[in-house]
């Protein structure tokens, strides 16, 4: 299998499909997917402006390919954790918004590209788990932001301990998900969620994409300042001068 089969990647209009294609390896991460995410997201297809991420076969993403891991120094690990650091803070802030669709395993790394994406759809049969305590290892994809921002790091660290894994609706009530849906349901609800996404003002995706984590990030009084930054600069845009007109218009809007 070449790097260029590991993700398949299809385009309909302005959504593109990446489907991680290592079903028999459960789609377990090596370096080479994550070269491929890179490539991808570093440079999305023209005309694109929404991309849905999902797993063939049975699974999402079971984490690291294990049966690839090397032993590394300590300093090649941190290089090699400071990659996979690069290539999901372009999944998160490149700009493209990202719906994922998670079924069967979404376990360490997977879970971790997983809340890199902003719209997540867990099937019934998702379970979500950070086993890498059981594995003599730690979360190296960015897990302690991203997984212990959502769960806070007392939860996160009793998930760890104890390889405890959750289930679909466990997974929406703790905000690693947003919606459940049946087995084999999750990619009509995010066509369809990719869909009222694309049709959004850029400039609004694009904002709020990246303002509202850094904003998160920030002081009460900093936080305030930079919102009323991002909303003067959005009333001043192509997009709301559009969303205005198809307001008194009384149609929708266009903004492509």
């Amino acid at each position: 299998m070449t790097d260029d089969d590991l993700m398949q990647v299809d385009v309909a209009g302005d959504i593109a499909t990446l489907t991680f294609n290592r079903p028999d390896k459960r789609n377990a991460i090596n370096d080479a997917l994550v070269d491929t995410l890179e490539a991808f997201f570093a440079h999305p297809p023209d005309g694109v402006h929404v991309a849905i991420l999902r797993g063939a076969g049975d699974h999402f993403c079971a984490g690291l390919d294990l049966a690839e891991h090397e032993h590394r120094a300590p300093i090649e690990g941190v290089h090699h954790s400071r990659n996979w650091h690069r290539v999901t803070e372009m999944i998160e802030f490149g700009g493209l918004p990202v719906v994922s669709v998670l079924h069967g395993a979404v376990i360490g790394g997977g879970l971790e590209i997983a809340t890199a994406t902003h719209v997540r759809i867990a099937e019934a049969t998702a379970r979500f788990q950070l086993p890498e305590g059981r594995r003599g290892i730690f979360v190296g994809g960015g897990a302690t932001v991203r997984v212990g921002r959502i769960l806070g790091p007392d939860r996160m660290r009793e998930m760890m301990l104890t390889g405890r894994s959750y289930g679909a609706d466990e997974g929406v009530a703790l905000g690693l998900a947003h919606y459940t849906v049946g087995a084999g349901e999750g990619m009509a609800l995010a066509q369809d969620l990719a869909r009222k996404i694309a049709d959004n003002a850029p400039f609004s995706n694009y904002l709020m994409i990246n303002a509202l984590p850094r904003i998160a990030d920030m002081s009460r009084s900093d936080g305030l300042f930079a919102e009323s930054l991002a909303t003067a600069m959005s009333q001043s845009s192509d997009g709301a001068r559009e969303g205005l007109r198809a307001f008194l218009e009384k149609r929708p809007p266009k903004f492509r």
